[in-house]
């Protein structure tokens, strides 16, 4: 497969629920602030896919519906958290694969307030199994589900290498100092590691309510072209997709006995691993790094699972500074989930945005140094997993 030109990015300001336009509106906009950002007309996109998690279907058509009608197939996706990246993974394909030229990803997320439930109640869940395992690795009784699992994956951590509270702590207090400078983000305050110990304990000796992410509405988006369609239309071709793998669960999952595998290690280790040898680089060649930081925990764990730092080392890498401005890889320039917010069906697509503004050297006071290869991560519970590496050229 060639590379994919990565010709438009769009992204609306993220905002509390209650307080953002329809979800249809959203999609909308960023799909228009893509097409604007490439300088191309909808009528050159041959196809769309559209990811969101709380929507009836043909969303992604009522949304589209207001950038054009040109009746183009429009493919609406859900793959919980990774939804968006999900849908950059499947317009990729179509391009990289010389089916279409020209592809719109769209994503986008109208939240309700609080923790995470099921909307089906009449039917079995798609978490029967891994609840049932969290139940039998966690002792944690009225503690939220998606707590309960990105906690026990943390606790696991600490268990195992003696990985203090503190440390993700520092990685909200990191995640805060970089969204500072988006203006795009949900919380621009920035607070500081005992900022972060001292908050409310909802899970005492595990997490404080600042180490989790919170519902978020927003809408973002991104145009796909091949080489030639570049050429043809005057696009830059500047930031490419030179890599992408996506991951679904495997035996380990649940054989292994440990709540870290549950939440999707093994899936981002593969992914990562897939990624790193089909580019021929590895994660020392890494400027910025986006990762799915749903909770301080997973990002964490995930600094193990993508090899920016040995097993059992994200502690050190937290406090050596690698993680941040200075250090070796700038990881969730835009704040993260964890002060961005997290719109499931945008979150990827947002990752895409940040990082493709990263490498044109457009990021304004989020701008990684020299940023030329950076690496996106986004993980959904259930399970799937995207990393996608961009160079620019």
């Amino acid at each position: 497969m060639s590379d994919v030109i990565v010709a438009g990015v769009g992204m609306i300001p993220f905002a509390k629920p209650g307080a953002s336009a329809p979800y249809h509106e959203m999609g909308t906009e960023a799909a228009k602030l893509a097409l604007a950002d490439a300088g191309l007309g909808y009528e050159k996109v041959e196809q769309a896919y559209v990811g969101y998690v709380y929507g009836d279907s043909t969303c992604g058509q009522r949304a589209l519906y207001h950038v054009g009608m040109t009746g183009i197939p429009i493919v609406n996706v859900n793959n919980n958290c990774s939804t968006g990246s999900t849908a950059l993974f499947m317009a990729r394909q179509m391009i990289a694969s010389g089916a279409l030229d020209c592809v719109l990803a769209v994503g986008f997320e109208q939240m309700k307030p609080g923790a995470l439930g099921s909307v089906y109640t009449d039917r079995p869940s798609a978490f029967e199994e891994f609840d049932a395992a969290a139940d039998q690795l966690i002792d944690a009784p009225g503690i939220p589900l998606a707590l309960r699992y990105f906690g026990g994956a943390g606790l696991s951590h600490m268990k195992k290498y003696g990985t203090p509270l503190d440390a993700f702590a520092k990685v909200r207090a990191k995640a805060s100092r970089h969204a500072r400078n988006n203006p795009l983000a949900l919380f621009r305050k920035e607070v500081t590691a005992d900022d972060v110990m001292n908050d409310q304990v909802i899970w005492p000796g595990v997490m404080t309510r600042l180490m989790a992410c919170p519902p978020t509405c927003g809408g973002a988006a991104a145009v796909l072209v091949s080489e030639r369609f570049a050429d043809k239309h005057g696009i830059g071709k500047q930031v490419r997709i030179v890599a992408q793998a996506m991951t679904t669960d495997t035996p380990s999952t649940f054989k292994a006995g440990d709540m870290m595998q549950l939440v999707g290690y093994d899936m981002a280790k593969e992914a990562a691993s897939r990624v790193y040898e089909s580019a021929g680089i590895g994660p020392d060649d890494l400027d910025v790094v986006e990762l799915h930081d749903c909770f301080a925990h997973n990002e964490l764990i995930t600094y193990e699972a993508l090899g920016l730092c040995g097993e059992g080392e994200a502690g050190k890498f937290i406090n050596d500074g690698d993680n941040t401005y200075g250090g070796r890889i700038v990881t969730n320039p835009s704040g993260g989930l964890l002060s961005k917010g997290h719109p499931l069906g945008a979150t990827g697509l947002a990752q895409c945005y940040e990082l493709t503004r990263q490498l044109r050297g457009t990021a304004g006071a989020t701008q990684v140094e020299v940023a030329k290869v950076a690496l996106q991560h986004n993980l959904g519970l259930g399970g799937a997993c995207v990393v996608t590496l961009y160079q620019r050229h």
